[in-house]
């Protein structure tokens, strides 16, 4: 039993250890991106990754939610339209609103989160030829609270999965 105890002990402090570390050595700015090469010129591409509709077509986050409600305010294709959202507790409430747009090159997005939790994030989708086809980034910008410094590990690994996805969705779309 005294074994057992300080193995968790030991767990316990090394938990609390990392957790400091990890609030003083992370930085607070957080980015992390994903891209992917489409056999399909861009011109093809553009209407899946310019336009918030096209967006939510490949979009893995809204997908977690087979009831997710939408609303669009504008068609969603020019500067200043926005989509609402609300999900059950995968995917929360939230509004994505386009901040800037560079036709069949760049759209840039303001994510404000509702529920479960209050945020802001940004969001670029760069589009560039690349040989045959077109490269497509996909970026988010956001600022970690002390909390999400701690668990930024399993952020990385959760992006990973979830770009992943979407690039992979608009991969066959656009092709």
């Amino acid at each position: 039993m005294k074994t057992l105890l300080k193995i968790i002990g030991a767990i316990l402090v090394l938990a609390i250890i990392y957790a400091v570390i990890a609030v003083l050595a992370f930085s607070k700015d957080y980015h992390y991106e994903k891209s992917v090469v489409i056999n399909a010129p861009q011109e093809k591409v553009w209407p899946y990754v310019g336009t918030l509709k096209g967006y939510n077509e490949w979009d893995p986050f809204s997908k977690a939610d087979k009831n997710i409600v939408i609303t669009y305010s504008g068609n969603g294709d020019k500067l200043g339209d926005s989509y609402h959202w609300k999900g059950d507790k995968n995917v929360g409430e939230g509004e994505q609103s386009i901040t800037e747009l560079i036709p069949n090159q760049k759209m840039s997005t303001k994510l404000h989160f509702i529920e479960p939790f209050e945020g802001d994030m940004k969001a670029n989708f760069i589009v560039k030829p690349e040989g045959s086809g077109t490269r497509v980034t996909w970026m988010i910008d956001n600022e970690l609270t002390p909390m999400m410094k701690i668990m930024k590990p399993l952020m990385n690994f959760n992006m990973d999965k979830m770009f992943s996805k979407g690039l992979g969705d608009l991969k066959k779309l656009a092709e």
